[in-house]
């Protein structure tokens, strides 16, 4: 038996009363980093998305930087809740971030995908988004015990003119 369950999402600038409801997002440290783009939200850098339930629960989250590339918006730290992935969170949460870049009147949005995220890459070109390189990219991020270490990795840049 299926059981075909529709919720109305929403999406809306993410918010510090949001963040002990976004543990899923990330490390502890990386919750603790967004409250520095919701800073950055406020100064007009970036727009810092969630994607709500109805009961207004952050399901998905991510930014668009508008300092990374002249004329574009970038879309970074992209993500949904792991037991919602597959579900179409993902294009909800990237058509808002494109409306965004539309709205500051810019008409080309930038990201990097993880050579080693093949899912992801495959949601971006079904949403119209192509390759133009590769960059080494990293990070910090901190473990269970708290420690801080570096991950290190290889992006492939994708591009999209909107409309």
């Amino acid at each position: 038996m299926t059981t075909e369950i529709r919720l109305r999402l929403a999406v809306r600038d993410l918010t510090e009363a949001d963040l002990p409801s976004c543990g899923w997002a990330g490390s502890p440290g990386h919750v603790r980093q967004l409250v520095h783009q919701i800073r950055r939200a406020e100064a007009g850098e970036v727009d810092y998305l969630a994607v709500c339930t109805p009961a207004d629960h952050p399901v998905a989250v991510g930014g668009v930087d508008y300092t990374t590339a002249p004329g574009a918006g970038t879309l970074w730290q992209l993500g949904v809740h792991p037991a919602l992935q597959s579900c179409g969170i993902g294009t909800v949460l990237i058509r808002a971030a494109e409306q965004r870049i539309t709205a500051r009147g810019l008409a080309v949005a930038e990201l990097g995908v993880e050579e080693s995220n093949p899912r992801a890459r495959a949601l971006y070109e079904r949403l119209g988004y192509r390759p133009y390189g590769r960059a080494p990219d990293g990070w910090d991020v901190e473990d269970a015990d708290g420690t801080l270490r570096r991950y290190e990795t290889v992006c492939t840049l994708m591009r999209k003119t909107l409309a």
